[in-house]
């Protein structure tokens, strides 16, 4: 059984930009959160990229952003490719291009390897830019985890966040539309489970962006 940790939630879950590049206290190593959003969203029918739709007055993909920023980590990059991300993205933040983004997840979670790697961060915790109700204090948990690959888990499912120590990263996919899960499934050893709240749902189409907005 994989050992778990217990995060609260965060009502307010908007989260404060000027404490971004301080380290979170308990975390003695630079670790990094990283917001997937290079996909195409090709499931999303509306006049616009469905990150950039608007969900609760904000653009979507803010909301993951901002939940990134607010757990407080040494540096916080969103991975771009499909859509022009940049009035969506809070000053502070780092843009980071995936030109093979088409390709599938895989090269997007490489493309934060790499800067992971010439950052010099030891860790880095991944969430995805169409899941707007995951709290700070999610991304904050599984980034205190000591494990090589930490897991958030919401009601007993697992769901990103996920910590990945960079004794891990060359065992990451590198073609394909998967990411982490494939890590997981092949080295269940590595994995520990940090139990959350929040509402990881994924805002695929437009029916998504009804019910939860």
């Amino acid at each position: 059984m994989s050992p778990h940790w217990t995060c609260l939630g965060d009502e307010r879950r908007l989260c404060v930009f000027p404490g971004l590049g301080i380290r979170s206290r308990g975390i003695p190593m630079s670790v990094a959160a990283v917001v997937l959003a290079a996909g195409g969203g090709t499931r999303f029918k509306g006049p616009e990229h469905k990150l950039l739709a608007e969900f609760r007055g904000r653009p979507l993909v803010w909301w993951a952003i901002a939940a990134a920023a607010g757990a407080h980590l040494d540096e916080v990059a969103v991975i771009v490719g499909a859509a022009d991300l940049g009035v969506a993205v809070p000053e502070g933040v780092r843009v980071i291009e995936n030109p093979d983004w088409a390709s599938g997840q895989a090269s997007s979670l490489q493309t934060a390897v790499s800067w992971a790697l010439e950052r010099q961060h030891e860790a880095f915790v991944v969430g995805l830019g169409d899941q707007p109700l995951v709290p700070s204090a999610a991304w904050a948990a599984v980034a205190a985890s000591p494990s090589p690959v930490a897991v958030a888990t919401f009601d007993g499912r697992r769901r990103p966040p996920v910590r990945l120590d960079r004794s891990v990263w060359p065992l990451l996919p590198t073609a394909g539309d998967e990411g982490a899960r494939v890590l997981m499934k092949e080295r269940p050893d590595l994995v520990s489970e940090v139990v959350c709240e929040g509402l990881p749902v994924d805002i695929d189409n437009e029916e998504d962006l009804t019910r939860w907005n």
